[in-house]
């Protein structure tokens, strides 16, 4: 293999990814805003829930409960009718619906056990989750105190001593944003060096190739190594510009090991990348084939939810994806700060699943070069 021509048909495939508007409108976009919003749109912590109560009761006790809702998991309670109450939940202006109902307040004191009627928008299935514990928890707790006739904590048989490590202050951000980092490297991995080899065929490009005296191997590394140094300073501006400097999450580990191991991430997704890109005909058709590889890739990879909580036959089948591995080792890296000494065994294996998938891609390189 040439270095001088992987090397000048490196900075083609740069200068061709130059005059791509749409492309580096996608790169920038993946690196900045989309690591913003991914970090500060968190499903799975209830945030400014809307919720209207139905106080039928006007006592001190159901003015209580009404109070004990307040930002930032719940909005300011809307106070409704009940006919009110049924439009708003169809029209979706509410999540959920609390109803108290008369002589709640007495029914209670005389220790009759009255029900108070929850109604919750099952179709916002992040915050119904989540949202049902935390009104019951708020309910009982105004209910114990308002019987007892005093505020005061609640003596347990057993103190549970709480740490939590690695993210003391429970903030979803800082997994958010290390998450979508994450994300981003895989996807434009895919993307660029299979768009870049599709753009050749749509160009007519492929034939200048063809009769120039460079070998499908001096190609594929060639769109290797300059998609992948456009998806490494990618990374290294979103961690250190906008995860550590705006968003001011910190990362607990070595950069330059995680780099490492994106190093060895991007080489493998580069690589199944131009082997779909062979397989497509036309962008639309490339386009289909990154929704059939993307979307299990992160959903089942761990990246979302944890590799445990999955079927022992997916967990397996996902061991032969890279950024299983990636994930494994970034997460280890950058959230729990852990060094090559925990993370060998994932370099080893991204690193012979990356020889693989190479291999794979040069096979079919050299057929589509035919």
């Amino acid at each position: 293999m040439n270095l001088r021509n992987t090397f000048n048909l490196g900075v083609k495939e740069l200068r061709g990814l130059w005059r791509d508007p749409v492309m580096l409108v996608l790169i920038v976009y993946s690196f900045s805003l989309s690591i913003w919003t991914s970090a500060n749109v968190s499903p799975e912590a209830l945030t400014n829930a809307a919720i209207s109560i139905v106080d039928e009761d006007q006592s001190h006790l159901s003015a209580r409960i009404t109070s004990a809702f307040y930002p930032p998991y719940f909005v300011e309670p809307q106070m409704t009718t009940t006919a009110e109450m049924d439009r708003r939940m169809d029209q979706g202006l509410d999540t959920f619906a609390l109803n108290i109902p008369p002589d709640f307040a007495r029914d209670v004191l005389a220790g009759k056990n009255p029900a108070i009627q929850l109604n919750i928008d099952a179709t916002r299935m992040s915050q119904a989750f989540t949202g049902g514990g935390y009104i019951q928890q708020i309910v009982s707790s105004e209910v114990s105190e308002y019987v007892a006739g005093y505020r005061a904590e609640t003596a347990l048989p057993v103190d549970l001593a709480l740490r939590a490590r690695y993210n003391p202050s429970l903030d979803p951000k800082w997994f958010g944003a290390i998450s979508a980092v994450i994300r981003s490297i895989t996807m434009l991995s895919l993307v660029l060096t299979g768009a870049a080899l599709i753009r050749e065929k749509e160009h007519g490009t492929v034939e200048h190739l063809l009769v120039m005296p460079v070998t499908p191997t001096e190609i594929m590394f060639s769109k290797i190594w300059s998609m992948g140094l456009v998806v490494l300073l990618g990374s290294i501006f979103s961690l250190s510009v906008v995860v550590q400097a705006l968003m001011a999450v910190p990362v607990q580990g070595s950069v330059v090991l995680f780099l490492a191991g994106a190093v060895l991430m991007v080489f493998a997704m580069t690589g199944l990348g131009i082997f779909l890109a062979t397989i497509a005909g036309s962008m639309p058709q490339f386009a289909l084939l990154l929704m059939m590889a993307l979307l299990p890739l992160q959903v089942l990879s761990g990246a979302m939810t944890p590799r445990e909580s999955m079927p022992e036959i997916i967990q397996t089948i996902m061991l032969a994806a890279p950024n299983t591995h990636f994930i494994i080792l970034s997460q280890a890296i950058l959230f729990r700060g852990a060094g090559l000494d925990v993370v060998w065994p994932q370099f080893t294996v991204l690193a012979a699943i990356g020889v693989a998938l190479f291999w794979l891609a040069l096979i079919r390189f050299r057929k589509f070069l035919r």
